[in-house]
Protein backbone atom coordinates (compact mmCIF):
# COMPACT_ATOMS: atom_id res chain seq x y z
CA UNK A 1 0.00 0.00 0.00
CA UNK A 2 1.07 3.68 -0.96
CA UNK A 3 2.16 5.04 2.30
CA UNK A 4 0.18 8.29 2.50
CA UNK A 5 0.14 11.17 5.01
CA UNK A 6 -4.05 11.46 5.73
CA UNK A 7 -5.04 15.18 6.76
CA UNK A 8 -8.49 15.37 7.91
CA UNK A 9 -9.40 18.83 6.90
CA UNK A 10 -13.42 19.01 7.32
CA UNK A 11 -14.61 21.94 8.50
CA UNK A 12 -15.32 22.23 12.06
CA UNK A 13 -18.79 23.55 11.62
CA UNK A 14 -19.97 20.07 10.14
CA UNK A 15 -18.43 17.68 12.56
CA UNK A 16 -21.42 15.90 14.28
CA UNK A 17 -22.65 17.12 17.42
CA UNK A 18 -23.64 15.49 20.33
CA UNK A 19 -27.15 14.64 19.50
CA UNK A 20 -30.25 11.91 20.75
CA UNK A 21 -33.51 10.87 19.67
CA UNK A 22 -35.22 13.90 21.78
CA UNK A 23 -34.21 16.14 19.62
CA UNK A 24 -35.54 14.49 16.46
CA UNK A 25 -32.12 14.22 14.94
CA UNK A 26 -31.09 11.07 15.42
CA UNK A 27 -32.70 8.07 13.25
CA UNK A 28 -35.31 5.85 14.83
CA UNK A 29 -36.36 3.41 15.93
CA UNK A 30 -32.70 4.32 17.55
CA UNK A 31 -32.01 0.83 18.41
CA UNK A 32 -31.70 -0.67 15.37
CA UNK A 33 -28.90 1.79 14.19
CA UNK A 34 -27.06 0.26 16.83
CA UNK A 35 -25.78 -2.75 14.97
CA UNK A 36 -23.77 -0.40 12.88
CA UNK A 37 -21.71 0.89 15.90
CA UNK A 38 -21.08 3.39 17.91
CA UNK A 39 -21.22 6.47 15.53
CA UNK A 40 -22.75 9.87 15.83
CA UNK A 41 -25.69 9.78 13.54
CA UNK A 42 -27.32 13.25 12.68
CA UNK A 43 -29.83 14.62 10.29
CA UNK A 44 -27.90 15.19 6.40
CA UNK A 45 -28.11 18.53 5.44
CA UNK A 46 -28.13 17.44 2.22
CA UNK A 47 -31.29 15.08 1.55
CA UNK A 48 -34.19 14.35 3.76
CA UNK A 49 -34.36 10.90 3.59
CA UNK A 50 -30.77 10.38 5.21
CA UNK A 51 -28.69 10.75 8.19
CA UNK A 52 -24.97 11.60 8.43
CA UNK A 53 -21.78 10.56 10.70
CA UNK A 54 -18.12 11.13 10.45
CA UNK A 55 -16.70 7.36 10.53
CA UNK A 56 -12.94 7.18 11.65
CA UNK A 57 -11.76 3.65 9.45
CA UNK A 58 -8.27 3.93 11.22
CA UNK A 59 -4.92 5.30 9.64
CA UNK A 60 -5.90 9.13 10.58
CA UNK A 61 -8.80 8.96 8.25
CA UNK A 62 -12.41 9.83 8.61
CA UNK A 63 -15.21 9.09 5.93
CA UNK A 64 -18.43 11.27 5.37
CA UNK A 65 -21.09 8.94 5.66
CA UNK A 66 -24.97 8.42 4.66
CA UNK A 67 -27.26 6.32 5.48
CA UNK A 68 -31.08 5.45 4.85
CA UNK A 69 -34.43 3.61 5.35
CA UNK A 70 -35.02 0.99 7.24
CA UNK A 71 -31.66 -0.61 8.85
CA UNK A 72 -32.91 -4.28 8.83
CA UNK A 73 -33.26 -4.24 5.44
CA UNK A 74 -30.13 -5.41 3.11
CA UNK A 75 -27.42 -2.87 3.03
CA UNK A 76 -26.43 -0.90 -0.22
CA UNK A 77 -23.40 0.60 -0.51
CA UNK A 78 -22.95 3.23 -3.17
CA UNK A 79 -18.87 4.17 -4.18
CA UNK A 80 -18.71 7.15 -6.33
CA UNK A 81 -16.32 8.06 -8.88
CA UNK A 82 -13.73 10.23 -10.15
CA UNK A 83 -13.57 13.92 -7.66
CA UNK A 84 -17.13 13.00 -7.03
CA UNK A 85 -18.84 14.03 -3.64
CA UNK A 86 -21.52 11.86 -2.33
CA UNK A 87 -24.11 14.52 -3.45
CA UNK A 88 -23.73 13.04 -7.07
CA UNK A 89 -25.80 9.67 -6.47
CA UNK A 90 -28.89 11.63 -7.26
CA UNK A 91 -31.89 11.86 -3.87
CA UNK A 92 -34.31 10.35 -6.23
CA UNK A 93 -32.46 7.81 -6.51
CA UNK A 94 -31.28 7.00 -3.40
CA UNK A 95 -34.92 6.98 -2.34
CA UNK A 96 -36.04 4.72 -5.32
CA UNK A 97 -33.54 2.30 -3.89
CA UNK A 98 -35.07 2.67 -0.03
CA UNK A 99 -38.00 1.90 -1.68
CA UNK A 100 -37.25 -0.96 -3.58
CA UNK A 101 -36.29 -2.06 -0.03
CA UNK A 102 -32.34 -1.55 0.51
CA UNK A 103 -30.72 0.18 3.52
CA UNK A 104 -28.95 2.54 1.65
CA UNK A 105 -24.86 4.00 2.16
CA UNK A 106 -23.17 6.54 0.37
CA UNK A 107 -20.11 8.47 1.05
CA UNK A 108 -17.36 11.15 -0.02
CA UNK A 109 -14.24 8.95 -0.95
CA UNK A 110 -10.79 9.97 0.49
CA UNK A 111 -9.69 13.35 -0.84
CA UNK A 112 -12.70 14.74 -1.33
CA UNK A 113 -16.13 16.02 0.22
CA UNK A 114 -15.89 16.14 3.92
CA UNK A 115 -13.50 13.02 4.02
CA UNK A 116 -9.82 13.25 5.12
CA UNK A 117 -7.82 15.20 2.83
CA UNK A 118 -4.24 13.47 1.68
CA UNK A 119 -1.64 15.60 1.69
CA UNK A 120 2.11 14.53 0.94
CA UNK A 121 4.89 16.98 0.65
CA UNK A 122 7.09 16.52 -1.85
CA UNK A 123 5.57 14.68 -4.94
CA UNK A 124 6.96 15.66 -8.79
CA UNK A 125 4.54 17.21 -10.91
CA UNK A 126 3.15 14.34 -13.06
CA UNK A 127 1.91 14.59 -16.99
CA UNK A 128 -1.31 13.05 -16.68
CA UNK A 129 -1.84 12.87 -20.37
CA UNK A 130 1.60 11.21 -20.69
CA UNK A 131 0.21 8.59 -17.82
CA UNK A 132 -3.21 8.22 -20.37
CA UNK A 133 -1.18 7.24 -23.34
CA UNK A 134 0.99 5.04 -21.43
CA UNK A 135 -1.96 3.36 -19.93
CA UNK A 136 -3.58 3.46 -23.40
CA UNK A 137 -1.13 1.74 -25.19
CA UNK A 138 0.01 -1.40 -22.35
CA UNK A 139 2.89 0.80 -20.77
CA UNK A 140 2.92 0.29 -16.77
CA UNK A 141 2.36 3.66 -15.00
CA UNK A 142 3.31 1.72 -11.54
CA UNK A 143 6.71 3.59 -11.17
CA UNK A 144 5.31 7.23 -11.06
CA UNK A 145 4.85 9.04 -7.30
CA UNK A 146 1.73 9.55 -6.70
CA UNK A 147 -0.01 10.00 -3.08
CA UNK A 148 -2.25 6.62 -3.17
CA UNK A 149 -3.55 4.26 -5.94
CA UNK A 150 -7.09 2.41 -6.28
CA UNK A 151 -6.30 -0.11 -4.20
CA UNK A 152 -5.80 2.21 -1.16
CA UNK A 153 -9.11 3.46 -1.78
CA UNK A 154 -10.30 -0.34 -2.23
CA UNK A 155 -8.51 -0.86 1.60
CA UNK A 156 -11.33 2.72 2.54
CA UNK A 157 -14.16 1.06 1.64
CA UNK A 158 -13.73 -2.62 3.11
CA UNK A 159 -12.64 -0.51 6.24
CA UNK A 160 -15.67 1.42 6.02
CA UNK A 161 -17.96 -1.86 5.88
CA UNK A 162 -16.27 -3.25 9.03
CA UNK A 163 -16.81 -0.17 10.69
CA UNK A 164 -20.38 -0.65 10.26
CA UNK A 165 -20.27 -3.89 10.85
CA UNK A 166 -22.56 -4.59 7.93
CA UNK A 167 -20.36 -8.29 7.10
CA UNK A 168 -21.77 -8.73 3.60
CA UNK A 169 -23.34 -6.18 1.82
CA UNK A 170 -24.14 -5.15 -1.50
CA UNK A 171 -22.05 -2.85 -3.64
CA UNK A 172 -22.96 -0.37 -6.47
CA UNK A 173 -19.98 1.55 -8.02
CA UNK A 174 -20.29 4.20 -10.43
CA UNK A 175 -17.36 4.80 -13.01
CA UNK A 176 -14.11 4.99 -10.31
CA UNK A 177 -16.51 3.98 -7.70
CA UNK A 178 -17.08 0.31 -9.98
CA UNK A 179 -13.27 -0.02 -10.50
CA UNK A 180 -13.12 0.60 -6.80
CA UNK A 181 -15.84 -1.88 -6.24
CA UNK A 182 -14.21 -4.73 -8.24
CA UNK A 183 -11.41 -4.52 -6.23
CA UNK A 184 -13.40 -4.84 -2.88
CA UNK A 185 -15.13 -7.75 -4.04
CA UNK A 186 -11.75 -9.90 -5.10
CA UNK A 187 -9.83 -8.68 -2.48
CA UNK A 188 -12.79 -9.45 0.12
CA UNK A 189 -15.46 -11.94 -0.68
CA UNK A 190 -16.20 -12.47 2.60
CA UNK A 191 -17.46 -8.41 2.27
CA UNK A 192 -19.51 -8.95 -0.51
CA UNK A 193 -22.88 -10.20 -1.11
CA UNK A 194 -23.54 -9.16 -4.86
CA UNK A 195 -22.40 -6.02 -7.16
CA UNK A 196 -23.78 -3.98 -9.35
CA UNK A 197 -21.78 -1.72 -11.19
CA UNK A 198 -22.29 1.33 -13.82
CA UNK A 199 -19.83 3.25 -16.76
CA UNK A 200 -17.03 1.35 -15.85
CA UNK A 201 -13.89 -0.18 -16.57
CA UNK A 202 -11.32 -2.83 -16.32
CA UNK A 203 -8.79 0.16 -17.10
CA UNK A 204 -6.81 -2.07 -19.96
CA UNK A 205 -4.85 -1.38 -22.32
CA UNK A 206 -5.94 -1.30 -25.73
CA UNK A 207 -9.73 -0.51 -24.81
CA UNK A 208 -11.70 1.96 -26.88
CA UNK A 209 -10.94 5.38 -25.99
CA UNK A 210 -12.68 8.38 -24.70
CA UNK A 211 -13.90 10.76 -27.66
CA UNK A 212 -11.68 13.67 -28.01
CA UNK A 213 -14.28 15.96 -26.25
CA UNK A 214 -15.27 14.01 -23.29
CA UNK A 215 -11.03 13.15 -22.65
CA UNK A 216 -10.81 16.80 -22.77
CA UNK A 217 -13.21 17.10 -19.66
CA UNK A 218 -10.22 15.24 -17.69
CA UNK A 219 -7.75 17.88 -18.32
CA UNK A 220 -9.69 20.73 -18.76
CA UNK A 221 -9.71 23.20 -15.52
CA UNK A 222 -11.89 25.90 -14.72
CA UNK A 223 -10.80 29.62 -15.25
CA UNK A 224 -10.41 30.43 -11.85
CA UNK A 225 -11.24 28.89 -8.56
CA UNK A 226 -14.44 31.56 -8.06
CA UNK A 227 -17.85 30.06 -7.30
CA UNK A 228 -18.81 31.23 -10.53
CA UNK A 229 -16.18 29.96 -12.69
CA UNK A 230 -16.54 26.28 -10.81
CA UNK A 231 -20.44 26.11 -11.27
CA UNK A 232 -19.90 26.91 -15.19
CA UNK A 233 -17.47 24.54 -15.70
CA UNK A 234 -19.60 21.88 -13.98
CA UNK A 235 -22.28 22.59 -16.44
CA UNK A 236 -19.92 22.54 -19.39
CA UNK A 237 -18.53 19.32 -17.59
CA UNK A 238 -22.45 17.69 -17.37
CA UNK A 239 -23.15 18.86 -20.85
CA UNK A 240 -20.44 17.26 -22.28
CA UNK A 241 -20.33 13.94 -20.80
CA UNK A 242 -24.50 13.60 -19.34
CA UNK A 243 -26.50 12.05 -21.90
CA UNK A 244 -28.48 14.15 -24.61
CA UNK A 245 -31.47 15.72 -23.35
CA UNK A 246 -31.41 14.76 -20.06
CA UNK A 247 -28.91 16.96 -18.75
CA UNK A 248 -30.97 19.62 -16.24
CA UNK A 249 -28.36 22.49 -15.78
CA UNK A 250 -30.32 23.84 -13.24
CA UNK A 251 -29.81 21.02 -11.29
CA UNK A 252 -26.72 20.73 -12.28
CA UNK A 253 -25.73 24.51 -11.19
CA UNK A 254 -27.12 24.01 -7.82
CA UNK A 255 -25.16 20.68 -6.98
CA UNK A 256 -22.03 22.41 -7.85
CA UNK A 257 -22.77 25.27 -5.57
CA UNK A 258 -23.54 22.37 -3.09
CA UNK A 259 -20.04 21.10 -3.41
CA UNK A 260 -18.36 23.71 -3.56
CA UNK A 261 -19.55 25.73 -0.59
CA UNK A 262 -19.14 22.37 1.29
CA UNK A 263 -15.73 21.93 0.37
CA UNK A 264 -13.93 22.97 -2.60
CA UNK A 265 -10.75 20.44 -2.65
CA UNK A 266 -9.33 20.40 -6.90
CA UNK A 267 -6.33 18.18 -5.27
CA UNK A 268 -8.39 15.54 -4.55
CA UNK A 269 -9.63 15.23 -8.14
CA UNK A 270 -6.29 15.27 -9.54
CA UNK A 271 -5.12 12.76 -6.71
CA UNK A 272 -7.28 10.29 -7.37
CA UNK A 273 -7.10 10.55 -11.47
CA UNK A 274 -3.72 9.95 -10.93
CA UNK A 275 -4.48 6.76 -8.72
CA UNK A 276 -6.44 5.31 -11.72
CA UNK A 277 -3.39 5.92 -14.22
CA UNK A 278 -1.09 4.32 -11.96
CA UNK A 279 -3.36 1.48 -11.04
CA UNK A 280 -3.15 0.48 -14.38
CA UNK A 281 -5.21 -2.45 -15.08
CA UNK A 282 -7.48 -3.60 -12.51
CA UNK A 283 -8.52 -7.16 -14.52
CA UNK A 284 -6.57 -9.52 -12.06
CA UNK A 285 -9.02 -8.30 -10.13
CA UNK A 286 -12.03 -8.65 -11.85
CA UNK A 287 -10.83 -11.94 -12.91
CA UNK A 288 -11.07 -12.85 -8.62
CA UNK A 289 -14.70 -11.45 -8.43
CA UNK A 290 -17.31 -14.45 -6.58
CA UNK A 291 -20.06 -12.17 -6.03
CA UNK A 292 -22.84 -12.34 -8.71
CA UNK A 293 -22.25 -9.14 -10.77
CA UNK A 294 -24.57 -6.93 -13.22
CA UNK A 295 -23.03 -4.55 -15.31
CA UNK A 296 -24.83 -1.45 -16.47
CA UNK A 297 -23.56 1.27 -19.72
CA UNK A 298 -24.90 3.59 -21.12
CA UNK A 299 -24.88 3.33 -25.19
CA UNK A 300 -23.87 7.38 -25.55
CA UNK A 301 -21.52 7.32 -22.87
CA UNK A 302 -18.49 9.10 -24.91
CA UNK A 303 -15.89 8.97 -22.15
CA UNK A 304 -16.15 5.41 -21.08
CA UNK A 305 -17.31 3.67 -24.68
CA UNK A 306 -19.85 1.10 -23.91
CA UNK A 307 -17.50 -1.56 -25.41
CA UNK A 308 -15.35 -1.10 -22.21
CA UNK A 309 -18.36 -2.56 -20.08
CA UNK A 310 -19.10 -5.25 -21.75
CA UNK A 311 -15.29 -6.03 -21.31
CA UNK A 312 -15.87 -5.91 -17.71
CA UNK A 313 -18.65 -8.01 -18.02
CA UNK A 314 -16.72 -10.43 -19.54
CA UNK A 315 -13.75 -10.44 -17.27
CA UNK A 316 -15.74 -11.01 -14.18
CA UNK A 317 -16.87 -14.23 -14.37
CA UNK A 318 -20.73 -14.59 -14.73
CA UNK A 319 -21.12 -11.34 -14.75
CA UNK A 320 -24.51 -9.74 -16.93
CA UNK A 321 -24.32 -6.76 -19.45
CA UNK A 322 -27.28 -4.26 -19.96
CA UNK A 323 -26.66 -1.29 -22.59
CA UNK A 324 -28.81 1.35 -21.86
CA UNK A 325 -29.74 2.97 -25.09
CA UNK A 326 -29.24 6.73 -24.81
CA UNK A 327 -27.53 6.91 -21.60
CA UNK A 328 -24.13 8.18 -21.16
CA UNK A 329 -22.32 8.85 -18.11
CA UNK A 330 -24.57 10.20 -15.58
CA UNK A 331 -27.99 8.71 -14.18
CA UNK A 332 -30.98 10.82 -15.50
CA UNK A 333 -34.10 10.78 -13.98
CA UNK A 334 -35.69 9.51 -16.89
CA UNK A 335 -33.36 6.06 -16.76
CA UNK A 336 -33.72 5.68 -13.11
CA UNK A 337 -36.74 3.76 -12.88
CA UNK A 338 -35.56 1.16 -15.12
CA UNK A 339 -31.61 1.23 -13.38
CA UNK A 340 -33.48 0.99 -9.99
CA UNK A 341 -35.69 -2.15 -11.19
CA UNK A 342 -32.66 -3.33 -12.93
CA UNK A 343 -30.44 -3.17 -10.00
CA UNK A 344 -32.78 -4.24 -7.47
CA UNK A 345 -33.74 -7.38 -9.40
CA UNK A 346 -30.60 -8.31 -9.42
CA UNK A 347 -29.02 -7.73 -5.70
CA UNK A 348 -32.40 -9.25 -4.09
CA UNK A 349 -32.58 -12.33 -6.05
CA UNK A 350 -32.74 -15.13 -4.60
Amino acid sequence: MTQSNPINSAPRILEAPEISEENGNYPTPESEWQQFGNHNWRASDLSEHLHQAMIDIGDGIELCVEAGGNPNNPPLLMIMGLGSQMIFWPNNFMKRLIDAGFFVIRFDNRDIGLSSKVQIDGLPRISQLKMMMRLQTGLSNKGAQVAYNLTDMAEDTARLIKALHLNKTHLLGASMGGMIAQIVAARYPSLVQRMALMFTTTNRAFLKPPKPKQLYTLINRPESHSERDIVRHSVWFMKTVGTPGHVNVRMVRDIAKIRYQRNFHPLGTVQQLNAILASGSISKYSKQVKAPTIVLHGSADGLLPASQGRVVAKTIPNAKFHLIEGMAHDIPEYYQPYMVDLISNHLLEK
